[in-house]
């Protein structure tokens, strides 16, 4: 992947929000694997033409809102608005099967790793639409059902809101690690859908600078877009 300039979505003299692609990584990890990996930080400081400094992080796979500071002294105020939940970060994501709830709270803790010890974990949800289409994707059933959802963690575990979903069997479609490689097959098959559905759609919160109301929004990509039109959900987004 090739990429010189990142969607501004958000701009200030304090901080910066950028519409991160999925497949992006926020920083330099160790994690990463391929040859030539892609990092936000990196592109948006050759960008704007001085150094950044990533406020959060949002998974490889998840595209979406991305929060930057220009510079340190402002890190701090930003990231307690994270720690006391004045934040408020909505994801929007598609699933296999109908939640259980039309709207709800998964609370199921999690662990960093299998060595760490369990730690509280909650999102919320509301699920936005439903369909069911005429397409087998499991030799159980005739038909195959998914939910749109808009998801928003309350806790910031990792990967949390994939596996919480996991947890309640509503797997997210494309998620590779935690996901049903049935329902990713069957989506690259059908659907030509490589990529996996979950976008930091929103934020939320008062400028810790300013104290304005801010409210930004991310785009939803090509790959999500076209899911979304596939299965009538285009008025719900």
């Amino acid at each position: 992947m090739i990429m010189t300039e990142l969607e501004i979505l958000f701009e200030d003299e304090h901080y910066i929000a950028v519409n991160k692609p999925a497949g992006v990584m926020v920083h330099r990890s160790s994690i990463a694997k391929d040859d030539n990996p892609v990092y936000a930080m990196q592109v948006l400081r050759d960008q704007m033409g001085h150094h950044v400094y990533p406020l959060h992080r949002i998974d490889r796979p998840t595209s979406g809102v991305l929060w930057f500071a220009r510079n340190r002294d402002v890190v701090p105020v930003f990231q307690e608005q994270f720690i006391t939940k004045d934040i408020q970060k909505y994801y929007l994501t598609a699933v296999r099967g109908y939640t259980k709830e039309h709207e709800g709270l998964i609370d199921y803790p999690l662990r960093k790793n299998l060595k760490k010890e369990l730690q509280d974990a909650q999102t919320a949800y509301l699920r936005l639409g439903q369909v069911e289409i005429p397409i087998q994707s499991s030799p159980r059933h005739d038909t195959s059902r998914y939910s749109l959802v808009r998801a928003s963690p309350l806790t910031g575990r990792m990967h949390q809101i994939r596996r919480h979903f996991a947890h309640e069997r509503n797997y997210i479609i494309g998620d590779n690690t935690h996901g049903d490689n049935r329902q990713n097959r069957f989506f690259r098959m059908h659907f030509q859908m490589h990529h996996m559905l979950l976008h930091a759609w929103f934020t939320v919160f008062d400028h810790p600078i300013t104290g304005e109301k801010i409210t930004v929004t991310a785009p939803l990509p090509d790959h999500f877009y076209k899911i979304i039109t596939e299965f009538g959900w285009k008025e719900l987004v």
